[in-house]
């Protein structure tokens, strides 16, 4: 109780600037991990500036669980919600990179995850549609899109091997998930013009990752990379 005797308690000022300091540092570390993101990212060759002041304006930490978020500067995968898995921050520039996003651009992208990818897409494009086959991951990325403002992104609760026909067709496709071939809807959902980036292979085993680009209706593709993603499953979760 204060001097004057009407219950004040004097600790609260204190307490809020520890708060106050707290939120301080937090965005202190945010600034240097990212710092150091984009630093690490110009050194693997990645010049494409609307695309690092995208990965700039999307904290990494706010998609990762409280016990991994001290590890969110980190250049690594690490495990999300439903069994599934955030790509390293260096592969996620990557695979944008390779598709050159525009801002009129329309953006399809399989496999919502934790939602990074797609925010970064997000700021980028002028219109992203993102499924996910798991509810819980679906409502987590529409809460992390909405706490940063990015209203540009749609996530569908769905099966990302039917596509996405009432929105199609797109500029770009982003796959997040393996398979052992690209889905023929995908394909078929892309713009002329368009570009489709995928991992492709078996489960379990390094993959292919794979740039599709559809031209006077025709198809050819490039292998970027061997990576290992997690592999895309038919239907939606039962559970979770």
């Amino acid at each position: 109780m204060s001097e004057n005797g009407k219950g004040r308690d004097d600790s609260w000022p204190a307490d809020g600037e520890d708060m106050r300091s707290a939120a301080e540092r937090q965005a202190e570390a945010d600034r240097e991990a990212t710092a150091a993101l984009i630093l690490r990212l110009r050194s693997q060759g990645i010049r494409n500036t609307r695309l690092l002041s995208a990965i700039e304006r999307v904290p990494r930490r706010l998609f990762l669980s409280a016990a991994l978020q001290r590890h969110a500067g980190e250049d690594t995968a690490m495990p999300i919600e439903c069994g599934q898995t955030i790509s390293q921050p260096s592969l996620v520039a990557r695979m944008t990179d390779a598709l050159d996003v525009a801002a009129t651009h329309k953006v399809l992208e399989v496999g919502t995850g934790s939602g990074f990818q797609a925010a970064i897409l997000g700021l980028m494009a002028g219109e992203v549609h993102s499924i996910e086959r798991y509810r819980t991951l679906v409502d987590l990325a529409r809460e992390r899109l909405a706490s940063l403002r990015i209203g540009s992104v749609r996530v569908h609760h769905g099966d990302g091997l039917d596509g996405l026909a009432e929105h199609a067709p797109y500029d770009r496709i982003i796959v997040t998930a393996s398979g052992p071939e690209i889905p023929r809807v995908l394909l078929d959902e892309l713009a002329e013009d368009g570009k489709l980036i995928m991992p492709r292979g078996p489960k379990g085993s390094l993959q292919q990752l794979v740039l599709i680009e559809k031209r006077d209706g025709r198809l050819s593709e490039k292998v970027l990379a061997e990576v290992r993603f997690v592999p895309l499953v038919e239907g939606t979760a039962s559970r979770l």
